[in-house]
């Protein structure tokens, strides 16, 4: 593909959805309001996000995979000549699969949301503020400047913010100050770091700063500034224990709002550590190595045991006469909770890869990334839908005689819950079991000079990790497609559980890509290896030419 029509795919990425966000905020024009203006914006929010999509797939297509590691489509604009900060964007093997998950799962859930529009305040404000998230997370993946990173990674915050505060459920209000306060603390140690490592070393252009390998900074600044830029992407990764905004932003968000939580904007922090800390901080990445490898194993363990908690039946739930009393309130047992407890653990394994500081580990790592996009959207997508229809995510209503057992009410709804299970608890042939798998494989041999006694313990505690979200996804797998309590034919109390619809069209249209991907990259894992392992090895061994 022409190198100008490269730049200007990427570009139109960036540019897009934020002149899309300013324009779902106009009156629309008489001939497009459909039976409303409400329907109207809605119908431009699937637009753009469509077309983006479109030029996501175009930008790919055109992608030289003979030379994955080379930055390609760059645009290269002064902005602040003073300090040397320019509009600088690119895209290599590690940034194209992120660029189109998001372009997807933007679009996936602006169709999702034009069928089943969330409950709230003008629908207008709804699609102006998705536009302008997907403009963010786009921007953090292509931009090559690190001041225009710490823009574009502040930008998501407030719309999402929004999101969870004016869309979301019950304790929206305390969830939406807990994200916006934990991001943004975070986010102002990061940018001391990113401060020093640019003014130290003259640049804050991304492509030179890692060629340079950090040789133009000391080995105390090193330590000094990636120590503050982890931190500050930790908290977005999420890491143990910094996690602890996630479980409440979670369950109170709006169904869209958790797929691209969990689909999109996890991967800037662990998308930040490879593609800033790694290369540009490497004395820094290596001493650091072992605590961020700890620190992900322990939100591995972690993670999965309060999955297993959440997914137990309640102790005081009991039976009375064939009806179920359910005394366990607030947020215990909550299925949304547990999928977003359970992301905990899944980013623990992709932290785990990254402090390997080995090809095999990273590129796990990156794998796991996409994985956890695709199989986290798509269970965040169904429990939605699930809410939507028995008006609860609390496990014990779900599983009991007045709950889902999905199997028998609704089938293919059961069925895609139970793909979705299978696929998180990492079953070999889907995708959620490369990225897992190669991390694990890194902490076997870590890079030299890291212990490999202590790595081997973490891949121990990992894989042990493995069995504890086998068991509480198959457990929520038992409890909510077949049901705690079966009800047996002629007893009469069938009448009493409610109609309960199955998967309808526009579900399927939104949900099959997320399964097709899931499966491919698990039967082809050397479709998405193949554009990050040179990418990778390049950024370990210092630039990205």
């Amino acid at each position: 593909m022409n190198h100008t029509v490269q730049q200007l795919l990427l570009a139109a990425l960036v540019v897009l959805p934020l002149l899309g966000s300013v324009a779902a905020l106009l009156p629309a024009p008489p001939g497009l309001r459909g039976r409303g203006p409400d329907q109207a914006v809605m119908r431009h929010g699937v637009t753009v996000t469509g077309v983006v999509l479109a030029a996501a797939i175009a930008l790919a297509a055109g992608f030289d995979h003979d030379h994955p590691a080379r930055m390609q489509a760059q645009t290269d604009i002064g902005w602040i000549p003073a300090l040397d900060i320019r509009i600088h964007l690119g895209v290599d093997g590690v940034s194209l699969p992120l660029l189109v998950l998001t372009a997807l799962l933007t679009f996936l859930s602006a169709l999702y949301a034009y069928f089943n529009r969330p409950a709230g305040p003008s629908p207008k404000a709804f699609v102006a503020l998705l536009l302008l998230l997907e403009s963010g997370t786009l921007a953090s993946f292509a931009v090559l400047d690190l001041m225009l990173f710490f823009l574009a990674f502040e930008m998501v915050l407030i719309p999402m913010y929004f999101l969870i505060n004016r869309w979301g459920s019950a304790e929206r209000e305390r969830a939406a100050w807990r994200f916006i306060l934990y991001t943004l603390l975070g986010s102002v140690v990061m940018l001391l770091g990113l401060l020093l490592v640019g003014l130290k070393s003259g640049t804050f252009d991304m492509v030179a700063l890692a060629t340079d390998k950090g040789s133009g900074l000391s080995h105390t600044t090193q330590l000094t500034a990636a120590l503050a830029i982890i931190v500050g992407l930790a908290v977005k990764a999420p890491m143990w224990p910094l996690h602890s905004w996630l479980p409440d932003a979670h369950t109170a968000a709006p169904t869209v709002g958790s797929v691209l939580l969990a689909g999109v904007l996890l991967k800037m922090g662990t998308y930040g550590l490879v593609r800033i800390v790694l290369p540009m901080t490497p004395d820094a990445a290596h001493t650091y190595a072992p605590y961020l490898a700890a620190f992900a194993v322990v939100g591995i363990i972690y993670g999965s045991l309060a999955c297993l908690a959440l997914a137990l039946p309640s102790p005081t739930t009991t039976l009375n006469g064939g009806s179920a009393l359910f005394e366990r309130g607030g947020a215990k047992g909550d299925l949304k909770r547990l999928i977003a407890y359970s992301s905990v653990g899944h980013m623990g394994f992709v932290l785990l890869g990254i402090a390997t500081l080995t090809p095999t580990g990273v590129n796990g790592a990156l794998f796991a990334n996409i994985a956890h996009g695709l199989i986290t959207g798509l269970l965040f997508f169904l429990v939605g839908a699930l809410k939507d229809r028995s008006g609860t995510t609390d496990l014990d209503q779900l599983s009991g005689t007045s709950g889902a057992a999905l199997y028998g009410r609704a089938p293919r709804l059961g069925g895609l819950l139970a793909f979705g299970a299978v696929a998180s608890l990492g079953l070999p042939g889907l995708a959620g079991f490369w990225g897992e798998m190669l991390a694990m494989f890194g902490a076997f041999d870590p890079a030299d000079g890291l212990s490999r006694p202590a790595y081997l313990t973490y891949m121990a505690l990992a894989a042990f990790g493995t069995l504890l979200t086998a068991a509480y996804m198959l457990i929520v797998v038992r409890r909510v497609c077949m049901g705690d309590h079966p009800i047996e034919p002629g007893t009469g109390t069938e009448a009493e559980r409610p109609a309960l619809a199955d998967v309808h069209g526009h579900e399927f249209a939104a949900w099959s890509p997320l399964v097709a991907l899931t499966v491919l990259a698990g039967l082809w894992p050397a479709a998405l290896l193949g554009l990050t392992d040179p990418a990778v090895q390049q950024l370990l061994a210092g630039g990205t030419r």
